[in-house]
């Protein structure tokens, strides 16, 4: 398959779903409470979706597809895309420009296109299989820094009902703050697109989807950093209806400071 057939497809369903969320921005009437209190859908989610699916299935109806709202739609295929038409939905309900969109192409279950689309900034971030990141068609790597103490680090935390949850997010914390020159969040994807383009230096999160990871997974690696589990295994991105909306705990960061967060992450006592 052409990679660039899907870099159209992906370009104009950021495009399209960008200029939705902005008219619906500041101007959203209808929100809905989904599994918590941390979890929330509007019209803009929905209808950004829809923009973005419609592309997807005129140019290739037999993918599968994954989108957060609409969930798995198998079609048998060696493709799934993966859609997120608004990542940071309360940052986007209270007005706050945190917010964009994702998606991505898996082959064989591994992401081989990806874009992520801010669209506040007009930030297009792109990547694919073997082809390094840009931003707004620039290059761009991870930071360089050899240490958290020369960088900025993101954790994004939800509500969870099991307060032990919480605490061992509370440790984790408390672990990244010692040793970073500081932390810094927006719960959203900019956390990760900072990531790739070396503003941050790193992006934790222990509750994610496959359709808030897939696209920054690559976008991230095309620009020389590392995306894993907290335990610095491989992300294992195989999907079926019975599995697509699992959480993935993930770290993600230039090669000598993943490095250094792992080995914070698995000591046995407080540093």
């Amino acid at each position: 398959m052409n990679h660039r057939s899907f870099r159209n497809t992906i370009l104009r369903g950021l495009e399209q779903g960008g200029e939705v969320l902005l008219n619906y921005f500041g101007k959203v009437k209808h929100i809905r409470v989904k599994e918590n209190l941390s979890s929330v859908v509007s019209e803009a989610d929905i209808e950004s979706e829809k923009v973005i699916l419609e592309q997807i299935r005129k140019n290739f109806p037999d993918h599968n597809t994954i989108s957060e709202e609409y969930g798995y739609v198998s079609k048998d295929s060696i493709y799934t895309w993966i859609v997120d038409p608004l990542d940071g939905t309360s940052n986007f309900i209270a007005g706050l420009p945190w917010f964009g969109i994702l998606v991505a192409v898996l082959k064989d279950y591994v992401p081989v296109a990806a874009g992520a689309y801010i669209p506040t900034d007009k930030h297009l971030y792109y990547a694919e299989e073997g082809k390094r990141s840009s931003l707004n068609g620039k290059s761009i790597r991870v930071s360089r820094a050899d240490s958290l103490k020369d960088v900025l680090v993101s954790y994004s935390l939800d509500f969870n009902p099991d307060y032990r949850v919480t605490l061992a997010e509370a440790e984790i914390i408390s672990r990244l703050v010692r040793n970073a020159r500081n932390l810094r969040s927006t719960n959203s994807l900019l956390d990760l697109c900072y990531t790739a383009d070396g503003r941050l230096g790193a992006a934790l999160n222990r509750h994610q989807k496959i359709w808030d990871i897939a696209a920054p997974w690559l976008i991230i690696r095309e620009s020389g950093g590392m995306v894993t589990g907290m335990d610095g295994g491989e992300l294992d991105f195989r999907v079926d209806d019975t599995n697509f909306d699992r959480d993935f705990a993930t770290v993600a960061a230039g090669p000598k400071l993943h490095t250094e967060i792992i080995g914070l992450l698995n000591i046995s006592s407080p540093p």
